[in-house]
């Protein structure tokens, strides 16, 4: 367990003992329900641009703390959904970075900043796109009003930590979910509300206009109170233990109900064409997840002869690669339908097949098709830079890996593999920064610092190589100083 681990897991301790005491007497006085308004001065006294600093450097201790998940699908695919409904949100600092956890449980968050994590198991626990959209929506309207500044406001006084324990009950709960759990139950006997991350009040705010926004969207707003609903009837499979989404979004039946009535108010939205998208992502995660993939393998193919057989077949196909049966791979995937065999994702299934068959020649012919077809695509370029490092050709991913940059500056998977491809290619320079952003980026200062001493050390140093290392050190003591000063 690292000492930074361990500060937070403090902080957080110390916060919620804090925030439960305040609960407790504000609930007897009353003055819980005075909570600050977005017209009024106190969420000002909380800056957008120090919620965006925070947010931002508290992301980087959290990539370099909790499992992400580094499949470029996945994310393509949280991310177009994220980018849908934005625009027709209430958020004026559309500065979004979305971080997706290998986590299985139930889980997603909105931190100052406008960094939105997504707990990959939370798409497992959605029955269509738009009830996975309603969290997505729900969470821009905690960024979009400000709940963060508000409640730093409320408790600024007498508890000046409460932002750093609502970061790191997060932390916690995404890199360590039974000490998430362990840390919350800790400060149960002081208030059943300092499990709370958000008041109630907050929640239906977010509630309604994150159903508006989903109006706005083109997306059915009962998809929310569905949602929940869900989520609340999951305890069984939690036993006394609710998924982590509940723990910092309180569900009541008065709440659902409430919903459900809003939702009756919104205008109706014309219901959307099927498209395979959800499927697959969700099966991808089914099958990530699962502890035993041979016996999900014999729940899919039996699944063949059933309703839905091409979420089955592209399942057993999955399931058959991570048990090494790639014959019984390609039986499934050459029994795929048309439409889902023509489909973007499933192409690059397929390559991921080919690779896991050593088949390196027909790996690159479709790898560049595909890239002469979408050449923007980010989960199209992930791949096709996978597949030229794979077939022993780094110094066409490294090229790959800059353009993927360009768009995706904080993607840690592309700044490592770069490393690695530079590497190959003999760029030991390109070694060095790839790997000062790559440590950046995972809050490991430490070690960007000791990279950045190494790399002014290479002999024949270009000068303008040199004038970019001193630039990437004046940040990273920036970035150090400022990660001392918030948390």
């Amino acid at each position: 367990m690292t000492n930074k681990y361990l500060y937070l897991r403090f902080i957080f301790s110390v916060t919620l003992l804090s925030i439960g005491s305040s609960l407790l007497f504000t609930s007897a006085s009353g003055a819980s329900t005075n909570l600050p308004v977005l017209s009024d001065h106190s969420s000002a006294s909380v800056s957008m641009a120090s919620e965006y600093r925070l947010g931002r450097n508290w992301a980087r201790m959290l990539r370099g703390s909790a499992p992400l998940l580094h499949d470029p699908l996945i994310f393509h695919y949280l991310d177009e959904l994220l980018w849908n409904i934005a625009p027709h949100s209430q958020l004026t600092d559309r500065r979004l970075e979305l971080i997706v956890l290998d986590n299985p449980t139930f889980n997603a968050f909105a931190v100052p900043g406008g960094v939105i994590g997504v707990h990959a198991g939370l798409i497992t626990a959605a029955e269509s796109e738009d009830e996975l959209i309603s969290v997505l929506a729900h969470e821009l309207a905690h960024l979009s009003q400000r709940h963060f500044a508000q409640r730093i406001e409320e408790e600024r006084r007498n508890r000046p930590l409460v932002l750093a324990g609502i970061l790191a009950s997060i932390l916690i709960a995404a890199a360590d979910q039974q000490g998430g759990v362990a840390a919350l139950s800790s400060t149960m006997g002081a208030s059943a509300q300092a499990q709370l991350t958000f008041s109630r009040r907050n929640e239906a705010e977010a509630d309604r206009i994150g159903m508006q926004t989903m109006v706005a969207a083109d997306r059915d707003p009962k998809a929310m109170p569905q949602m929940f609903s869900r989520l609340q009837r999951s305890y069984r499979f939690y036993g006394q233990r609710p998924p982590e989404f509940l723990l910092s979004h309180p569900v009541t039946e008065a709440r659902i109900a409430d919903s459900l009535n809003r939702a009756e108010t919104l205008p109706r939205v014309s219901p959307r064409p099927y498209t395979p998208e959800f499927d697959i992502i969700r099966t991808r995660i089914e099958v990530h997840f699962s502890d035993q993939p041979g016996e999900i393998l014999k729940r899919f193919i039996a699944d063949t002869q059933r309703d839905n057989p091409a979420i089955a077949h592209y399942g057993a196909m999955l399931a058959a690669m991570r048990t090494n049966q790639l014959e019984l791979a390609r039986q499934h995937f050459e029994q795929l339908p048309q439409q889902w065999a023509q489909h973007a994702y499933i192409k690059l299934s397929e390559l991921e097949l080919l690779l896991a068959e050593n088949d390196f020649t027909q790996a690159e012919s479709r790898s560049e098709a595909m890239m002469a077809l979408y050449p923007d695509s980010m989960p199209v370029m992930k791949m096709h830079a996978r597949v030229m490092y794979t077939t022993g050709q780094p110094e066409r991913a490294v090229p790959i890996y800059k353009h993927l940059l360009q768009d995706y500056p904080t993607d840690t998977d592309s700044w490592y593999q770069l490393a690695e491809a530079e590497g190959l290619s003999g760029n030991i320079t390109g070694v060095h920064e790839a790997r000062i952003e790559y440590f950046l980026l995972t809050g490991n200062i430490d070690s960007a610092i000791q990279q950045i001493t190494f790399a002014k050390r290479e002999a024949n140093l270009h000068p303008s190589d040199l004038a970019r290392l001193e630039q990437l050190e004046a940040e990273t003591l920036e970035i150090r100083r400022q990660i001392k000063e918030d948390l």
